[in-house]
């Protein structure tokens, strides 16, 4: 006869996973921080004073399409990462920064490609049919990275 465990049973268990994932909640959290930093260095002015002050509609939606190419990343990393706490931690960090340097990359060579400056309709009042193009290739990369994780 088994005797089922109590709430008591599970509670070092519990604390475990809740470590576990703050863990990788703050390694996650640091590589969309950066993401953030990297766009805010390749856009004119301050991205943060676009999106919160400004409430510029181009601003917002690649600062968007950022943080969510970036939780792409990191998502896909975090379910295929290591067994190991330790190197799972490393794996996310290591392709998380990966994936900011492939966005930068992305933004430079469309800075390059693309007819006109668009960086300028970064603080620009009216939504650009530009920044959707924009924002749809920095997600079309993280699919593209994150299939090339998995």
């Amino acid at each position: 006869m088994t005797i089922a465990a109590g709430p008591a049973d599970h509670v070092p268990e519990l604390l475990d996973g809740i470590g576990v994932s703050l863990a990788y909640f703050g390694v996650g959290a640091l590589v969309l921080a950066l993401g953030f930093v990297m766009l805010d260095l390749l856009t004119p002015g301050s991205l943060r004073h676009h999106v919160f002050v400004d409430h510029r509609p181009n601003a917002a939606a690649l600062f968007a399409a950022s943080a969510i190419s970036l939780a792409i990343i990191v998502v896909t990393v975090m379910t295929n990462a290591s067994d190991s706490l330790v190197l799972g931690l490393i794996d996310v960090a290591v392709y998380g920064l990966l994936g900011v340097l492939f966005q930068a990359v992305t933004l430079v060579i469309l800075e390059i490609l693309v007819p006109g400056r668009f960086r300028d309709l970064v603080s620009a009042p009216r939504f650009s049919t530009a920044t959707f193009a924009v924002a749809a290739t920095l997600l079309a990369v993280a699919a593209v990275n994150a299939a090339a994780i998995a």
